[in-house]
């Protein structure tokens, strides 16, 4: 026998004995999938699930904080356009989507936890074609939310450039992110926290956060198109802009203007804001995170205490 069928073999023999070290390790938190509550660990859907075959689906990713999940109506309402991009009917109201998130939260108490939402379009023989009358899928888990450390966020961090190689639709927010994976292991192998991706030499967006740049005190981000992901930070941080007094625009952004910024910063819902003071090497302004992200932050973290007061949380 062959020594690569051999080891096939044996392989075999040693997964059909027990589960893979990762499978082992995932968590027996409970998550929802198609109408029940199961362990993480135990959900199973089928291989004909067209999110599986296709990547056909959408997903969200929303931040809790306080035990309560932060710009939520927000986020849902990106859920319902990406829906509609994808021509899925919304499988359950808003009601219902917050019902199963406070459900599903509610063990972790108040430490930042974040919530992952994926629809795909369904299960159906594999076929490019947009299937009608089937079920969408539908799960959703819950994880924790490392905070960013202090010393992180004092120092602030260094991030590397690349050519925006994906598709025409970025604005979706599909659960095909194979250019989103490629874009970040760039970064990883450069020792980089994100990959800051251009368009023709124009600022697009970094592989699954915004980009800011900040110049003689305006904060500015590139304009909402099907190029870019219309991250529920643009929002937040334009009204966080007029609550503090600063100006705050959208407008095509050349990389020479990405270099001679002032501040650049990245957002994220998981990022929340985050000083970038180094790209390709080449420090940002003085190379220190700058006065408008830090009235920026310190404005975040003053919203996400109202938004739990709001709904009666304690913060």
């Amino acid at each position: 026998m062959p020594h690569s069928l051999t080891r096939t073999r044996r392989g075999a023999r040693n997964h059909n004995s027990g589960m893979h070290p990762i499978t082992d390790a995932l968590p027996a938190t409970l998550c929802y999938l198609d109408g029940e509550y199961t362990a993480l660990r135990d959900a199973k859907i089928s291989v004909l699930d067209r999110g599986f075959i296709f990547g056909d689906g959408i997903y969200e990713y929303v931040p809790v904080y306080f035990g309560q999940p932060f710009c939520f109506e927000e986020h849902m309402a990106r859920l319902d356009r990406s829906l509609a991009e994808l021509q899925i009917e919304n499988p359950l109201s808003l009601a219902q989507w917050r019902e199963i998130v406070m459900r599903l939260v509610a063990p972790g108490g108040n430490a930042p936890q974040s919530v992952y939402f994926q629809v795909t379009r369904g299960v159906a023989p594999r076929d490019h074609a947009m299937v009608r009358g089937i079920r969408p899928t539908v799960f959703v888990m819950v994880n924790p939310l490392p905070p960013i450390s202090d010393a992180i966020r004092a120092k602030g961090v260094a991030c590397v450039t690349a050519a925006d190689f994906r598709w025409q639709k970025a604005h979706i927010k599909s659960t095909s992110l194979l250019g989103a994976v490629l874009a970040r292991q760039i970064s990883v192998e450069a020792g980089a926290t994100e990959t800051i991706m251009f368009r023709d030499e124009w600022l697009s967006e970094a592989s699954s956060s915004n980009v800011w740049i900040v110049k003689d005190g305006t904060l500015a981000g590139p304009p909402k198109n099907n190029l870019v992901l219309t991250g529920i930070r643009y929002g937040l941080l334009e009204r966080l802009c007029k609550a503090q007094g600063i100006a705050f625009a959208l407008r095509p952004i050349s990389r020479d203007e990405v270099f001679a910024a002032d501040e650049l910063l990245i957002s994220s819902a998981s990022k929340e804001l985050l000083p970038v003071v180094s790209l390709d090497g080449q420090a940002i302004g003085n190379g220190r995170p700058g006065p408008i992200y830090q009235s920026l932050y310190a404005a975040y973290q003053q919203a996400k205490q109202h938004n739990a007061q709001k709904h009666g949380a304690p913060a």
